[in-house]
């Protein structure tokens, strides 16, 4: 009987961590509302469904979904989700997510819950997720279904040694390789990089690097931890780093074990998008400065001094 439908991500043919992550979600709900687990993967010939912690895979292939196409995975989704009759349909709250869930939502014409951070059935669904700027949690209990619900990345455990149940592949819909927007190409960065929204360690810089050049520094902290790079909206705004690293209410909001504030006092916008993360190191050389009141360990000192000496220690403790 189903009871979740999980929406998978897929990269370069392959399906993303975060999926296994909106997997272990959905295993939580079907714990409480009854039912199977299934996901659905659209994307490009070749995909295997090996790993996939669910009762049944649906895969949806063809070289025209290589990329994601909005209109086209919304259809493959939603009509999926209405077929099968579940009670929730869950994918990662990722810039993909973000996006498709609202397209799936509105086609289905039923509530979506956005950027959940717990899941609980003690009296019904409740879904918990921040607000105000991370300074509240906002519960609700949902008694509508189907209802969509947007997991944030990092938060919920990824299995990734579960087996696939049945494997059914799923007919291309009519006009789905026919949308009138489509995604013909995307701009990778120079150098690869881990997206800041799903790794689980995360070094951001600010406005105390005072220079672009001085981010060299956030690099080989963040290589030497094996994490991202961050920044602050200051830093972005001034063009040294590019907006898809921007972490706080207005670029993207991140749950990592370990978050690393170099150089950022701390305000309110920046804390909305990081204040969730499990362990937060702030250095900064002003000991008033905000972000120490969020922090698990605080260094007040020249970060220039800092920095460097802590890339050292750390890349000595991991060659040992």
């Amino acid at each position: 009987m189903p009871g979740v439908l999980a929406i998978l991500e897929q990269r370069g043919g392959s399906v993303k961590g975060v999926s296994h992550e909106v997997l272990s979600a959905a295993r939580s709900i079907s714990g409480e509302v009854g039912g199977d687990v299934h996901a659905v993967v659209v994307g490009p010939p070749g995909i295997s469904a090996d790993g996939l912690d669910a009762d049944k895979v649906f895969l949806c292939l063809d070289d025209a979904f290589e990329l994601y196409q909005a209109d086209s995975y919304a259809q493959v989704a939603s009509s999926l989700a209405r077929s099968g009759d579940y009670k929730a349909v869950l994918l990662a709250a990722t810039s993909m997510g973000k996006d498709l869930g609202a397209r799936v939502a509105a086609r289905l014409k039923c509530p979506l819950a956005t950027d959940i951070i717990d899941i609980s059935g003690s009296d019904g669904i409740v879904v918990s997720r921040p607000v105000y700027a991370g300074k509240a949690i906002l519960k609700l209990r949902i008694t509508w279904s189907p209802f969509v619900a947007s997991i944030r990345p990092n938060v919920f455990p990824a299995n990734q040694s579960g087996n696939a149940g049945l494997v059914e592949e799923l007919p291309v819909p009519d006009g789905g390789k026919d949308s009138a927007a489509r995604t013909v190409a995307t701009r990778e960065p120079e150098r690869a990089a881990l997206d800041v929204a799903e790794a689980s360690i995360v070094v951001s810089g600010g406005r105390g690097l005072k220079d672009p050049e001085s981010f060299r520094l956030i690099e080989e902290l963040a290589d030497a931890l094996g994490g991202a790079v961050g920044a602050s909206r200051a830093v972005v705004d001034a063009g040294w780093r590019p907006h898809s690293e921007q972490v706080g209410q207005t670029g993207k909001t991140v749950s990592p074990n370990l978050y690393v504030a170099v150089g950022i006092s701390g305000a309110t916008q920046h804390i909305a998008g990081m204040r969730t993360a499990k362990v937060i190191v702030a250095i900064n050389r002003d000991k008033d400065a905000p972000i120490f009141r969020i922090a698990d360990y605080g260094l007040v000192g020249d970060l220039f001094e800092i920095v460097p000496k802590l890339t050292e220690e750390i890349r000595k403790v991991r060659v040992s």
